[in-house]
């Protein structure tokens, strides 16, 4: 993915999760993804799908069962 790609991708998650503070940064080596963050934690991976005529992308994230309980309750 090169700068524009994630700009407009940016743009576009911003609006869909109502958050400016979600950005999406290049990876090492990895041309063909971009890792997704709030704030500085990361949540997921947006990966460019070209194979096909049509050009799409994908974004994985995945939940821990310890993220789903409850803050705070022991």
């Amino acid at each position: 993915m090169n700068d524009q790609e994630r700009n407009l991708l940016q743009t576009f998650l911003r609006g869909r999760f109502n958050t400016q503070d979600l950005t999406v940064r290049g990876r090492p080596n990895k041309e063909d993804s971009s890792e997704v963050y709030i704030g500085e934690e990361f949540i997921g991976v947006l990966t460019r799908d070209d194979e096909d005529e049509d050009l799409s992308y994908d974004f994985h994230m995945a939940i821990l069962d310890v993220d789903l309980e409850p803050v705070g309750n022991a």
